[in-house]
């Protein structure tokens, strides 16, 4: 029988995914195959199995952390917001339907025997299974059809570890409500708390540690400082300009337009972590000037998002910008925005709208959802600031509705031959023939240093700057080297032994 435990947070963004993979990453380096598992998740990050199944980003990286493949059973429900009412529901990998918040709260209790069976399917391969909660424990409003915190806690029959986040503010005031809130038997399932993202001396925080363990009798298992680690943010953080070092003359400044439902941002925490690279987010339109590259990240609402663009003249902006030579890159549902018309009678309800005609590509949306893991190699002869990049092999994943087609004035990005382990045959992304504007498909493109580096040092050469090695950073090594880095710092934060003890003590009273 496998060992358990959940991580739930008093709020949302305390820090629930990152604990989650560095517990997966430290009972993986004690010897343990430790597999993670969120019931429900919320995300408009996302990514694909090996079997072409869609699961939160969130489980993805945990999984890495803790040294194994994705599965889609470890996320078993993804939630896609569309609108502020509406979401896209993923079950099992593939879409089941769309749904407002009350439908999808009446339609809860339907989905438990399901969790609750594929969570047990997960045990079964596991040595120590470690769960991720949504949001809050205590958000009472939820509670009769609760399925990802402690009605998840209860159908795992987990102990709870319960994470706050000291930065926000109110840390022991979020501990305390958040306990009071708790059933009875909710609050025997808390074994610990701990204390996440502080900054200062801890001594001044000593008294009210004692204070509120007295207050809630439950102990506090460790106080976790700001790391500096470089993983991946959770879904609805604030997105930050990424850590660079150096002056900002020799750094490439790369900018990603900040849309409204902007989808897979981790897209770019491989550019983000370059060593040349400062990259920002922006939603305001006078930020792109100067920028040695623009990028249209992918969205879950394109054509809305489209809509904004041309309402806040971020279009315009970013025409101009292309104009005055700065290069272009969509990525899924930016690829399509660059494109000059696309028609749609699925995603939003409107029927047609132009893009901003930097690509001669029209795309048509359709119902069937594309999600797949592809490999292939970008065409020979590439131009413009992808001359450096020809030739090479790419690899990624794809989640998106639509087909694009290519015009006259574009060539393709890449000739694909691999979907989902499978021999297929087709072209991905567009250039245009000058190359300087360039969109694909492919989430994950930049993880690859061999397309990445070209790309960067043809920026770099653009800036009058030198070349860096092609072999200067691997992105591979640098995940894990983070992941090493977070275990070792939760190591010397946290009393580790003591949490092993009561995942088993709690293992042998409930056995």
């Amino acid at each position: 029988m496998s060992l358990s435990l959940m991580i739930q947070g008093t709020a949302s963004d305390v820090g629930k995914s990152v604990l989650v993979a560095g517990f997966c990453r430290i009972f993986s380096q004690d010897g343990y195959r430790c597999i993670p598992f969120k019931s429900q998740n919320m995300a408009l990050n996302s990514g694909i199995t090996a079997d072409g199944k869609e699961m939160g980003r969130a489980q993805i990286f945990q999984a890495e952390a803790a040294g194994i493949k994705p599965d889609v059973r470890m996320n078993p429900v993804l939630l896609k917001p569309t609108s502020d009412r509406k979401a896209q529901v993923v079950l099992m990998g593939s879409v089941a339907c769309n749904m407002d918040a009350v439908e999808y709260h009446q339609y809860k209790p339907q989905l438990q025997q399901q969790i609750q069976d594929v969570y047990r399917s997960l045990c079964a391969e596991a040595d120590i299974m470690v769960l991720e909660g949504a949001g809050s424990p205590a958000e009472i409003n939820l509670r009769d059809r609760d399925i990802v915190n402690m009605g998840m806690a209860k159908l795992a029959d987990a102990p709870v570890i319960l994470v706050a986040d000291i930065d926000r503010g109110g840390v022991f005031a979020s501990i305390y409500g958040t306990l009071a809130l708790l059933e009875p038997d909710e609050k025997a399932r808390v074994k610990g708390v701990i204390i996440n993202k502080f900054r200062g001396d801890i001594e001044l925080l000593k008294p009210g540690i004692t204070q509120i363990e007295s207050l809630t009798q439950v102990p506090v298992l460790g106080v976790l400082p700001w790391l500096d680690v470089d993983l991946e943010d959770e879904d609805g953080v604030a997105l930050q300009v990424g850590k660079y070092h150096g002056k900002a003359s020799e750094l490439l400044d790369i900018v990603v337009v900040q849309l409204p439902h902007i989808a897979n941002f981790t897209d770019f925490n491989a550019l983000a972590a370059q060593p040349d690279v400062r990259l920002r987010y922006t939603a305001d339109p006078q930020q792109l000037t100067g920028a040695d590259l623009i990028i249209l990240p992918g969205s879950k609402n394109t054509l809305g998002d489209l809509t904004w663009l041309q309402s806040k003249l971020m279009d315009k902006a970013i025409i101009d910008a292309h104009q005055a030579g700065t290069p272009i890159i969509g990525i899924c549902g930016g690829y399509q925005m660059l494109g000059t018309q696309i028609f749609d009678e699925v995603e939003s309800g409107l029927s047609h709208m132009h893009g901003l005609g930097l690509l001669d590509v029209e795309t048509q949306f359709e119902t069937k959802k594309h999600t797949a893991q592809v490999k292939g190699a970008t065409r020979d002869n590439l131009p413009g600031f992808l001359a450096r990049c020809s030739q090479q092999p790419i690899a990624g994943y794809e989640i998106h509705m639509g087909v694009s087609r290519l015009g006259d004035n574009a060539i393709a990005l890449a000739e694909m031959d691999l979907r989902n382990g499978q021999s297929e045959v087709w072209s991905d992304g567009a250039v245009n023939r000058d190359g300087s504007v360039m969109g694909s498909y492919l989430h994950g493109i930049f993880d690859q240093n061999n397309f990445t580096r070209p790309l960067l040092n043809q920026l770099r050469s653009n800036k009058g700057l030198p070349a860096l090695d092609n072999d200067s950073f691997d992105y591979a090594l640098h995940k894990e080297q983070q992941f090493n880095i977070l275990a070792a710092g939760m190591r010397e934060h946290l009393d580790i032994d003591r949490i092993y003890r009561l995942i088993r003590q709690h293992q042998e009273v409930t056995a």
